[in-house]
């Protein structure tokens, strides 16, 4: 008989409950208005600029080396409206764990679903080439809720056993499947089933298959597996953003065509060609970007570590 995941025992430790009443406050504020939540969102995100020093030091860091054609001024504002984009983001992960689907049909906007459509017709599955936005949690909710498709996620299990918990429930009330980020074998399987299984290799990586691929025009640590995944699994690969409305009015989730000669021999090339895509997205709304994530460190390829700071 198979163990219980660690995720599927309650965390009910006493040094646990703060976590806990942090989450039953956050389920009751999802009770509010939309529009209440972003204002909210914004003032909890200016509380993080100031308290997450760590972590402000880290989106400034990667703002400056993605665009230096801004002045001061202008990354200043952006890394002030990344911050407000965080701290709506954790009002949207309860929203994506325990928001009603009929209440957020009304804030939801998407854009190409025929090409995903059209993927699955034709049987062979769709990689759904995402990135890490800060709307990436209440994204994946309303593209899985507010249309007929199958749609699984590789997955990465949180630290916090709370948080975790809440977590992989959330997502398994409206996902088909969560994939363990390290079951390639799950993922290929999926795809050949023509299932969609939501991809996002935007991420910092040096392991195995990694390689360095200019993003925004500086050498960044990359998985390349996507070409090799698209091959195995011998389906399309359909690019996917999502932006919150600057109105407060809503979501636009966007779907591109499929990706045509796509893969290549060349996976360095493959990845080159995902990264501007990614960065056409980001420029678009680069406040809703994941900036606090340390995409050029240097580990196992060496080199200075741009988020060193000054002695």
């Amino acid at each position: 008989m198979q163990k219980n995941r660690p995720s599927d025992r309650l965390p009910i430790h006493p040094k646990h409950w703060p976590i806990w009443l942090g989450l039953a406050l956050l389920r009751l504020l999802n009770m509010l208005p939309f529009r209440m939540q972003l204002m909210l969102g914004k003032q909890l995100g200016n509380l993080l600029f100031r308290v997450a020093a760590a972590r402000r030091h880290v989106a400034a860091t990667n703002i400056k080396l993605c665009f230096p054609e801004l002045s001061d001024d202008e990354r200043a504002t952006l890394l002030r409206k990344h911050f407000h984009s965080m701290g709506i983001m954790l009002f949207e992960l309860g929203l994506s764990w325990w928001g009603r689907n009929q209440r957020l049909a009304a804030l939801t906007e998407i854009e190409g679903l025929e090409h995903l459509e059209k993927a699955i017709a034709a049987g062979g599955g769709a990689l759904l080439l995402g990135a890490h936005y800060t709307t990436l949690d209440i994204s994946g909710h309303l593209l899985a809720t507010q249309t007929d498709l199958t749609i699984r996620s590789m997955y990465r299990p949180h630290e916090n056993p709370v948080i975790e918990y809440v977590m992989r429930r959330g997502r398994e009330s409206y996902l088909d499947s969560l994939i363990p980020r390290d079951d390639i074998r799950g993922l290929i399987r999926s795809l050949r089933q023509n299932k969609v299984v939501w991809y996002a290799p935007d991420q910092h990586y040096e392991g195995k298959g990694s390689a360095l691929v200019p993003f925004f025009g500086i050498p960044a640590a990359t998985n390349t597996a996507t070409s090799r995944i698209a091959k195995m699994g011998k389906t399309v690969v359909i690019p996917f953003s999502s932006v919150r409305k600057e109105d407060g009015s809503g979501y636009t989730l966007k779907l591109l065509p499929a990706l045509d000669n796509f893969p290549t021999d060349d996976e360095v090339a493959d990845a080159t060609r995902i990264h501007h895509i990614f960065e056409a997205q980001i420029r678009h709304n680069a406040a809703q970007y994941f900036w606090v994530h340390k995409r050029f460190k240097r580990k196992r390829i060496g080199g200075e570590d741009p988020y060193k700071k000054p002695s």
